[in-house]
């Protein structure tokens, strides 16, 4: 009975000790759920928290980037103290150990990394690189009474250098957060913003490099002489349009004069030719070397440039120092900022009308003779402007930003380590071998020997297709080339040769460059497939089709490519600066690794 009784007492104490573990094991876990829920909510909170503080500071950014170009250095002072108070705020609300532990969470770890890096990312540029920006003269950056002021010069080329800095190692930083597993609002905050560091470290580094540059290049240290090209878009070339007529610009301690003008048509031919790249003559012959009208019938201006420099040697006997490119968008945009110009020897240019003034109305009311002199005048005009008036310093710079990020506005320096400060900004006209992402080119050149340029229309769609199994991306091109020459009317300076049989039907050679270390495929011209001449231009497969477009008509031109080796869903057009600007779209896709 007593054993009996024993045993139960022992279960009964056996089954309490297993109920208090139980019971020790609930509350633990009940202790640990409401500190993780607690850790989560904590984590939600400061995470949304953390998306109206960036939501403010991107509103307040453009805000500030309105006071800059505007002129309005007090407000923007505000602006910026508002920015870096959200910026903070954002900053710090993506701190602290909850953050931290949920950065090594599985699932939800890398979106709040990348917050933290984004947050990170723009308190950085609120507090040490927009300021250094507000502080810059830009009224420094422009001449005065003819002359720059190379003191002044170089002082704001340490503020924009010190801001350079900034923005390039935040961009260095956001590029290394691995963006494969993201959600996609992260992940596409996360790329517009990218795209905006990009875009910033291009002005930046533009800025930089160039209030670097400008002293030497304008005379401090000795006299230096350059050539002043105009392109004449009425005349297609891939650079922009035929080398028409040149100005000597002389430099001497940031005060520039003009010494001499004249045409490329004084050059004639060369014969021998001047000695051109081997992928130039594989796709031109001799012509870039024998005229000076065909430097540029390849789209990379340094090779045009160097041809040009070496054919005005030859033919004058004097040497420069460098070669400047404009065209009648870019005067257009200078006269903008200038005001109206009087030309000798034809109408005054105005900004709203100079681009029809010198393709079209030149034509119609100058013989040859007088439009060759109106067309250096005009620009030797301008430029006498630009150095002589009073011009608002934000408006002549936003004229030279635009003319530079739409590659009408180029430049080439003969002194090699000059050239490779610049060769990778847009100012440089330089095709790269190697790409950041795909970059397709369509370049144009006029095969109707006519100035018929004016009255073309192109557009392009670029679409990204599937990933291969190589690490290869299919790229799909669709070019429209629409004319809007009317039918009958127009001078015989207009119509020129009329190579394509109609003189009022424009032949346009338009070569397709494939991305670098890729290639082109096939292609089809409305509908119709067709051959394409075909050869290489640093390390990019090059496709020429004769297009020839009547009046009024639309033709179509579809190339299918491929990229190198790549995961990028992105990719990016390159093309010839015409009269009227193209319409163009780029249709991304999800990268390979996604």
């Amino acid at each position: 009975m007593s054993d009996t009784a024993g045993s139960n007492r022992r279960r009964a104490r056996a089954r309490r000790r297993k109920r208090a573990r139980i019971r020790r094991a609930l509350l633990a876990s009940l202790v640990v759920g409401s500190l993780l829920l607690l850790g989560v909510g904590w984590v939600a909170f400061q995470g949304w928290q953390a998306r109206a503080h960036l939501v403010n500071a991107a509103g307040l950014a453009r805000q500030l980037s309105a006071d800059v170009v505007g002129g309005d250095v007090d407000r923007g002072q505000r602006t910026l103290a508002a920015l870096q108070e959200q910026s903070a705020k954002a900053r710090a609300a993506t701190a602290g150990p909850a953050w931290w532990l949920g950065q090594r969470a599985p699932w939800a770890g890398d979106d709040l990394a990348a917050v933290r890096e984004i947050a990170a990312a723009v308190d950085d540029l609120a507090r040490k690189a927009f300021p250094s920006l507000l502080r810059t003269d830009l009224a420094s950056l422009v001449p005065k009474e003819g002359r720059l002021d190379l003191g002044r010069l170089r002082a704001v080329s340490a503020e924009i250098g010190a801001a350079d800095e900034v923005v390039r190692a935040t961009r260095t930083r956001l590029a290394a957060v691995p963006e494969g597993t993201l959600v996609s609002q992260v992940r596409r905050a996360l790329s517009d913003l990218r795209g905006e560091m990009d875009r910033l470290a291009n002005l930046t580094g533009a800025a930089r490099q160039g209030a670097a540059l400008l002293p030497p290049l304008l005379g401090a240290d000795g006299v230096r002489s350059y050539l002043l090209v105009s392109q004449n878009l009425a005349e297609l070339r891939a650079t922009g349009g035929m080398f028409g007529a040149y100005a000597v610009l002389r430099a001497e301690n940031g005060r520039i004069r003009m010494v001499r003008q004249g045409t490329s048509a004084e050059f004639g031919r060369f014969d021998p030719p001047v000695p051109a790249p081997a992928s130039a003559r594989a796709l031109w012959g001799e012509l870039p070397g024998s005229y000076g009208a065909d430097v540029n019938l390849v789209p990379d201006f340094p090779t045009a440039a160097a041809l040009y420099r070496e054919m005005f040697q030859r033919r004058t006997g004097s040497s420069v120092d460098g070669v400047l490119a404009v065209d009648p968008v870019v005067l257009s945009y200078l006269l903008a900022a200038t005001g109206p110009v009087p030309v000798s020897g034809g109408p005054t240019l105005t900004g709203d009308r100079a681009v029809r003034t010198l393709l079209s109305d030149a034509y119609r009311d100058l013989d040859g003779r007088q439009q060759d002199a109106y067309y250096a005048a005009s620009a030797g005009a301008v430029f006498d402007a630009l150095f002589a008036r009073k011009i608002d310093p934000r408006a002549l710079l936003s004229a030279f930003d635009r003319s530079i990020a739409e590659r009408r506005l180029l430049f080439w320096s003969a002194r090699s380590e000059e050239q490779k400060m610049l060769r990778d900004t847009r100012l440089s006209g330089v095709l790269p071998e190697r790409d950041v992402v795909p970059t397709v080119g369509i370049f144009l050149n006029d095969g109707s020997g006519a100035k018929l340029g004016y009255y073309l229309r192109p557009g392009a769609t670029l679409t990204v297709g599937r990933c291969r199994t190589d690490g290869r991306r299919e790229l799909r091109l669709r070019f429209t080339l629409r004319s809007a020459a009317p039918g009958s009317g127009l001078s015989t300076s207009v119509l020129g040769l009329g190579k394509a049989g109609d003189p009022y039907t424009i032949r346009t050679l338009v070569s397709v460059y494939s991305p670098a270390g890729g290639s082109v495929v096939d292609g089809k011209l409305d509908g119709r497939a067709i051959g394409l001449g075909s050869a290489y231009d640093r390390r990019r497969q090059v496709a020429v089709a004769n297009v020839e477009v009547p009046p009024g008509r639309t033709r179509t031109l579809d190339v299918g490519l491929l990229t190198g080796r790549t995961g990028a869903g992105t990719a990016e057009l390159r093309l010839t600066p015409t009269a009227t600007p193209w319409t163009t779209q780029v249709v991304s896709a999800p990268s390979c690794e996604q």
